[in-house]
């Protein structure tokens, strides 16, 4: 049977979306592979359709590299509402607790929050996208099956209150500095069960992912309005390069030859990474005064080893 060809073009990069409120991050996904006419596409770490924020989305041989943005630390700032827990850990699912939290205090709160500083473990919810044989947590959880899931090791650098709104059902503004894996709505609820009273999330924004911020991002409007004048082509120049994704690697240069060799998937010897790397350091390859070639691992006679080859056109 003949191998199915990808529609689309070969375009290389890395887009830097605002991902827009009641989209799933494959809704968002899918509409700028299909405004940039790409013929590949894959984004970096899921935000929920509650959701706002930094979704960088790499095309083509970008995806290659998506990993390394997908193992960077995230920053949000979310606001939970204390006094009711449901089933889904956000504001879309049913009520499955309420109580009285008007005797909260800002003091109460951050004595509970203490405890979820620093390296802890995690539980995640049964509405994530992890997979149990095969299908995810979330599709299971709609179906009214709940599985054991393990803890899992995660790292909170900075969980700080930014405000609290008291009443009934309270409001409380944070500022999280988390490691990848961890679950905000996860968070929220252990919150709730420490302080007795439930809690979900009712709003969130991601304004950091890795060396991305708010800042330097697009919401999916202006660029759809920008298509309607313009041939997809006419939208690279939005694009951040393919090697930003491992930007706080070392870089390493390879002479025309040597990089042949590297590209074939052979270990080269690279003075660089035999000087300045240590074995098992994944560090940015490129061509000599060119072209990112992929990163390579420095092996154990300071060589260096092909790991994530970019394909050049």
């Amino acid at each position: 049977m003949a191998r199915r060809r990808n529609r689309g073009r070969p375009v290389n990069g890395i887009f830097l979306l605002n991902k827009p409120l009641d989209l799933t991050s494959n809704q968002a996904l899918q509409r700028v592979k299909n405004l940039f006419d790409a013929n590949k596409a894959g984004h970096t770490g899921a935000l929920d359709p509650l959701a706002t924020g930094v979704l960088p989305i790499c095309l083509g041989e970008a995806t290659k590299f998506s990993q390394f943005l997908l193992d960077s630390d995230k920053h949000y700032r979310s606001t939970f509402t204390l006094g009711m827990a449901t089933e889904t850990g956000d504001c879309d699912g049913d009520s499955i607790l309420e109580a009285d939290a008007s005797d909260l205090t800002r003091d109460k709160i951050e004595a509970a929050i203490d405890e979820f500083r620093g390296d802890i473990q995690q539980i995640p919810s049964m509405y994530s996208a992890i997979k149990f044989n095969g299908q995810p947590l979330y599709k299971l959880a709609r179906q009214g099956i709940e599985v054991d899931r393990e803890a899992r090791d995660i790292t909170v650098s900075h969980y700080e209150i930014l405000d609290f709104r008291p009443g009934q059902r309270a409001e409380l503004d944070v500022e999280l500095h988390v490691s990848k894996g961890t679950y905000v709505r996860s968070l929220a609820e252990d919150l709730g069960k420490a302080l007795g009273c439930g809690a979900h999330v009712s709003a969130l924004h991601r304004h950091i992912a890795g060396p991305f911020t708010d800042a330097q991002t697009m919401v999916l409007s202006d660029l759809e309005t920008l298509r309607e004048t313009c041939q997809p082509a006419d939208l690279d120049h939005l694009l951040q390069p393919m090697d930003i994704a491992v930007a706080d690697r070392m870089a390493v240069e390879l002479t025309d030859i040597v990089a042949q060799y590297f590209q074939m998937g052979q270990e080269v010897m690279s003075t660089q990474a035999f000087r300045n790397g240590q074995e098992g350091d994944i560090v940015r390859v490129f061509r000599e005064g060119g072209a990112f070639l992929g990163v390579g691992t420095v092996t154990e006679d300071g060589k260096l080893a092909p790991k994530r080859l970019v394909v050049e056109m």
